[in-house]
């Protein structure tokens, strides 16, 4: 994994230059805000209109700069309320999603099915035929697109690679839930269905449509984006809107609230590649054990989130109109997603509204 972060930062070099949260007094009652597709123009809310503590301002930042954050922002109704570069990063500089970007693999997903392209609940090898795992014929052809956004394929999660050989029966599909990078077959099956690389259709159908910049980058099997954490803030802008842009239907709702629903009932807090705040109980990557309780306890109920490797967020939560994004290395040790980073920086967080 190292050798494949270090190929992803040379890659980088090349692409451009629950409700135990202290809720507001009132939820920000303004219309939705979209910044322009073009330019660098979008509209700002600072901390004493929104009747914030300025106080409360520093810490978080000082906590930001001190777990190696590269990144930060907050937008509320659309608007920018903080947006603080560390470490050198710009607003121009691209950083890598890492897993965060499971959501867009999820939101193309929901786009290509809307177009009448797949269905989410036919069988993989409908899309890329049979003999993409090690499987039985039989076993194989238990895995829906569905069972992938909702890592319940019932393969083997010892290993991330998804070459044939690598994809072994751990257990039905649908009866076990494990992290893995399995997941990422979608791209093909999103590629198959629609006559299309991957790229260019992302690209035309989601990135473009809301002014995102990046690209995707292929670092073995791993399939990852990076952009500007301006660009970050966009998607989460759309999420927040349910799917729309202004008046732009991107993803339709229905498909939205699936997605950042419960998807099975083996791990609660996970959605369509989403994690979910608020659940009753929860599972981790690389982990079989039932943990109770809210994913992030110190954030809103309501909240769900992209989380990727070295603690790479982006947070929506609806109840306040809000989208928090943060880049940047790893807050403490490497992991995978989620961190004690989460809990002490909502805590900062929430500071702002006391």
């Amino acid at each position: 994994m190292t050798k494949t972060i270090y190929g992803l930062l040379t890659a980088l070099l090349f692409i451009s230059c629950s409700k135990d949260s202290a809720e507001p007094d009132t939820t920000p009652s303004e219309s939705m805000y979209f910044p322009p597709l073009t330019g660098t123009t979008w509209e700002t809310k600072s901390i004493a209109e929104l009747k914030w503590n300025q106080n409360a301002v520093q810490p978080l930042l000082d906590y930001l700069e001190l777990k190696h954050s590269k990144s930060f922002i907050i937008l509320v109704n659309g608007k920018i309320v903080l947006e603080n570069y560390f470490n050198n990063h710009t607003a121009t500089t691209n950083w890598y999603w890492a897993s965060a970007g499971k959501t867009l693999t999820s939101t193309l997903t929901g786009i290509a099915q809307q177009e009448g392209l797949l269905n989410i609940n036919n069988k993989v090898s409908q899309y890329l035929g049979t003999g993409w795992t090690s499987e039985t014929l039989t076993k194989e052809n238990l895995i829906t697109c569905k069972h992938l956004l909702t890592m319940t394929s019932g393969l083997d999660d010892a290993t991330d690679d998804v070459d044939p050989e690598d994809l072994i029966y751990k257990a039905d599909a649908g009866t076990r839930w494990a992290y893995h990078n399995v997941y990422v077959k979608l791209q093909d099956v999103v590629a198959k269905a629609s006559g299309q690389t991957w790229q260019n259709y992302f690209n035309t159908r989601l990135r473009d449509k809301i002014g995102m910049d990046g690209t995707w980058i292929q670092l073995g099997v791993n399939s990852v984006y990076a952009s500007t954490t301006r660009s970050m803030a966009r998607f989460g802008l759309l999420m927040l809107n349910k799917g729309k842009w202004e008046n732009n239907v991107i993803l339709n709702e229905a498909f939205f609230n699936e997605a950042t629903n419960t998807s099975q009932n083996i791990n609660l807090g996970y959605g369509y590649l989403w994690w979910l705040n608020g659940k009753a109980n929860y599972h981790l990557p690389q982990s079989q054990l039932t943990f109770q309780g809210s994913v992030i306890p110190t954030g809103p109920s309501d909240m769900f989130m992209a989380l990727g490797k070295n603690d790479q967020k982006i947070y929506v939560v609806p109840s306040k109109n809000m989208v928090v994004i943060r880049m940047g290395d790893a807050a403490d040790n490497v992991n995978l997603a989620l961190s004690d980073f989460d809990k002490t920086l909502w805590e900062k967080i929430n500071a702002l509204y006391q």
